[in-house]
């Protein structure tokens, strides 16, 4: 395909999510449709799509619609495209630019420079403080991608190695040891030997960091275990003995092969086992929320999200924090984590925590920035006194 039938490509899937079809359904439904495209071209008409749902009110406001042409028209403006070279009506390529799309000259507002839905931004602002701008421009940005090593498997320096002889070049992340970020050849991770062979497995910095800053212990439980990306990072740190447990089991389906790639054994437990098999000496809630520190990578989240939402969000969070307290041994401690940089999701949440059940104290306590090394996370540390 060519640079301008790609964009064509994106312009058709962005009209077919105008009804509320997601991303990753309107890409798949166009890639069943149009089985001629490559590999290449489908990543390159997904980054297109991706680009412009990171930055949706950005592309609005430069192109002058909500409109897959628009909305293409507007993001290739901000990426200072070569706009007439793409849209010129050759071959599958579009329609040149009419007289009633070529530029405007207006002001963008505030919420269209930090690509936010207007009814947030006091929350980002009173979470963030001076830190708003920097998030909000990050957040646009595509995400980095990161790697965790394998510690029982290999170290860091030699992961880079063998990595580097597999056409994928990486550097040290700061914000964990374990970390190493792909700066090119991300597309040959998941056929390489070091990841086939569970040396290294896919996952955010920032992420990496919340689990190395749980204390070392011996009975680790990942409460809400989703894919199970940090029990396979607690199996291969902190814990002795790693199980996990989600409300939906479905969602650990793939973590007995990727424990197995990675040397790791995780016992899965079931709700109604879980007050057999407790007390914990590590209770991990990387509790649901609005993923807003990792809205570059799942760039829909942003746009779905409501007020409403948000609420029922943080009730859901304080219902888990109080169910994992009978699972957390006496002189254990019960770690909350979320994916979020919302204050109401985060030390709102652990302050709530605290007049709910005085007996309990806050130790550690961090929160991670969306930046260049790292989604946006927050984690505490809750112990009994």
């Amino acid at each position: 395909m060519t640079p301008g039938a790609r964009v064509a490509a994106a312009i058709e899937i962005l009209n077919t999510m105008s009804d509320g079809l997601p991303a990753e359904q309107a890409l798949t439904r166009w890639g069943r449709g149009n089985r001629f495209a490559g590999s290449k071209d489908r990543a390159a008409i997904r980054d297109h799509v991706f680009d412009v749902l990171r930055q949706r009110r950005t592309a609005a406001h430069l192109g002058g619609g909500e409109t897959g042409r628009a909305l293409m028209i507007g993001i290739l403006r901000a990426q200072h495209a070569d706009i007439n070279g793409l849209l010129n009506g050759v071959g599958h390529a579009p329609q040149p630019l009419t007289e009633a799309e070529q530029p405007l000259s207006v002001a963008a507002e505030e919420a269209v420079h930090w690509n936010l839905p207007d009814w947030i931004i006091p929350q980002f602002k009173a979470s963030l403080q001076d830190r708003v701008e920097a998030v909000a421009l990050a957040l646009q940005a595509r995400a980095p991608i990161t790697l965790r090593v394998n510690m029982a498997k290999t170290t860091p320096q030699a992961a880079a190695v063998a990595l580097a002889e597999q056409g994928i070049e990486t550097r040290a992340n700061p914000l964990a040891d374990t970390a190493l970020t792909v700066t090119a050849g991300e597309r040959k991770i998941r056929n390489s030997d070091s990841y086939l062979q569970g040396m290294v497995e896919l996952q955010d910095a920032s992420s990496q960091a919340v689990v190395a800053a749980i204390p070392p212990a011996g009975r680790v439980l990942d409460y809400c275990a989703g894919g199970g990306g940090k029990s396979l990072a607690l199996a291969a740190g902190p814990a002795t003995e790693t199980a996990a447990h989600d409300i939906d089991p479905r969602r650990m389906q793939d973590l007995p092969t990727r424990a197995a790639r990675a040397g790791s054994s995780i016992r899965q437990i079931e709700t109604d086992n879980l007050r057999n098999e407790a007390p914990f000496d590590v209770v991990l809630c990387d509790a649901p929320c609005s993923g807003s520190g990792a809205w570059r990578r799942s760039p829909e989240g942003k746009w779905t999200l409501s007020a409403t939402r948000l609420e029922e969000l943080t009730q859901v969070q304080d219902s888990i924090l109080d169910a994992a307290i009978p699972l957390t041994a006496a002189n254990g401690c019960l770690v909350y984590a979320t994916c979020s940089i919302l204050a109401c999701e985060n030390e709102d949440r652990i302050n709530a925590f605290l007049q709910r059940h005085p007996d309990w104290s806050v130790g550690f306590q961090k929160r991670f920035d969306t930046n260049d090394d790292g989604d946006g996370f927050f984690t505490a540390h809750l112990r009994r006194n």
